[in-house]
């Protein structure tokens, strides 16, 4: 790779090294519209995993899949007041459609709490049709103003959770499980170390009386919320007017959850991970697990090369391990190395003549580079040293965020080394402000409370900020 080539390095431009490596690495590219994005095969099929990895755990909650329409008549966000009021400023909405004026004007979802009440009133009579466990796989619409490939876009792809229950306890048991989920998920598939805990009033979700969320520390420091869940109370079942017939044949309210996480945490992935080669993907989610690079110069030597790739190439793939071969004849080994580094692929497999005659193959490994992380191994067993190596690297890349982000977590009791805390990290607080104090330290500091851990020091402490007794600890952080 040439010097012109090269990435820009993290320490120099962390934001101009983000936005080059999602397009030189084909995971998206921009649309025409201002705003928009393209979500390139490469990208999909990273996203695609991901949709697998969380599907599943969502199944074996007893949630189902459904599909909802994408136009919401209008009236429908204004009987949540404090949802539309949360919404209003980022409502794409439709006031004409086959060359005429609507009578009421559609919304573009930006999500879909308000016609999921609608929907749910209708199909619920009895404590008999509760619990209802749906997800919906769909797109959003929210016009922002600033936007960032993956973090923000006018249209983005997420998975949104909805579920009514009979009392408040199942909706309070629920609203945890489903952050659990997010939370398993971010450790053991995608390498991400998150931090779970429950959002300030202020941070809330419009319309929900408890907003549950998993944190997440970036390489430059900066906070990403990486996945929510709401306890919505009865606020949008008294406003769509959700009731059943309990079994004392009195009608009561539902309580309703929900959550969501959307294709941003592709952008947790690439800051969590990644450095200035490219790409770090976590192997359970790499689209590519092994790329495996035949290297031959003379015509003689392409057959008996070629012929031992492909036989690798099956093992692997009969494995189970996702295998790509890239027998491109107009690059050098050299190029390809550097291609498939930047798209962060965990191992790679270089076979040349020497190796055929010796039964060997050179195994590099993506999250160590150079020699370091490179070893000869035999072909015969291949297999069990790519699958080891594979768990090795997934626990590696955890281990090494779980690192960086401890040693970026400052605990202060000033507001001065707060603010010197936030430029780099995480400020670990005791807190007791009130809105109007942690609106006053957002404008100031640029930094919001990201969520109070469940985990909790005991006893009591004083805030950083105020001066008074406090109860409870906050986690304060420059965020995406």
């Amino acid at each position: 790779m040439s010097e012109k080539d090269k990435l820009v390095s993290q320490s120099e431009n962390f934001n101009e090294w983000y936005n080059s490596l999602v397009l030189r690495a084909d995971l998206a590219d921009y649309g025409p519209a201002r705003g928009t994005m393209i979500v390139k095969p490469y990208g999909w099929a990273l996203w695609e995993n991901l949709q697998q990895a969380l599907d599943r755990r969502f199944k074996a909650t007893g949630v189902q899949n459904a599909g909802f329409p994408m136009f919401i008549p209008m009236s429908f966000l204004q009987k949540e007041a404090k949802h539309v009021e949360g919404f209003a400023p980022e409502l794409a909405v439709v006031t004409h459609g086959g060359g005429e004026a609507l009578a009421e004007p559609l919304v573009v979802r930006p999500t879909s709490e308000t016609i999921i009440g609608h929907t749910y009133a209708n199909w619920v009579q009895s404590y008999r049709d509760l619990p209802i466990l749906i997800n919906l796989w769909n797109s959003v619409v929210r016009w922002e103003k600033r936007t960032k490939l993956f973090l923000r876009t006018l249209e983005f792809y997420w998975q949104e959770g909805h579920t009514a229950h009979a009392t408040a306890a199942e909706a309070a048991e629920r609203t945890q499980m489903m952050l659990d989920v997010y939370a398993d998920f971010a450790l053991n598939e995608a390498a991400v170390p998150v931090i779970p805990g429950e959002k300030s009033e202020m941070e809330r979700f419009a319309g929900a009386d408890q907003t549950l969320t998993i944190e997440a520390m970036m390489g430059d420091g900066k906070a990403l919320q990486s996945g929510t869940s709401h306890n919505l109370g009865q606020n949008f079942a008294k406003a769509f007017d959700i009731t059943y017939l309990d079994r004392n044949n009195e009608i009561q309210h539902c309580w309703t959850t929900s959550w969501g996480l959307s294709a941003r945490f592709i952008g947790a992935i690439i800051m969590t991970h990644g450095d200035d080669h490219g790409l770090v993907l976590p192997p359970r989610l790499a689209p590519i697990q092994t790329v495996i690079i035949p290297i031959y110069r003379k015509d003689k030597d392409k057959n008996m090369v070629l012929e031992a790739v492909e036989r690798i190439n099956q093992e692997l793939i009969a494995a189970g391990i996702r295998v790509k071969v890239d027998d491109r004849e107009n690059l050098t080994p050299g190029y390809k190395y550097n291609d498939w580094e930047l798209r962060g692929v965990p191992t790679r497999v270089e076979v040349g003549p020497r190796d055929v005659a010796k039964n060997s193959v050179a195994l590099a490994r993506r999250d160590i580079s150079g020699r370091d992380g490179k070893q000869f191994v035999s072909q015969d067993g291949l297999v069990q040293a790519v699958q080891e190596l594979l768990v090795e690297i997934q626990q590696n890349l955890l281990d090494k965020a779980t690192k960086f982000r401890d040693e970026n977590t400052f605990d202060v009791d000033n507001y001065d080394d707060f603010k010197t805390a936030v430029k780099t990290g995480f400020a670990r607080v005791w807190w007791d402000g009130t809105n109007a104090e942690e609106t006053q330290v957002k404008e100031d500091a640029k930094a919001t409370i990201r969520c109070f851990p469940f985990e909790q020091p005991e006893g009591t402490g004083t805030c950083f900020f105020t001066g008074r007794p406090a109860n409870k600890v906050a986690i304060f952080g420059r965020a995406y």
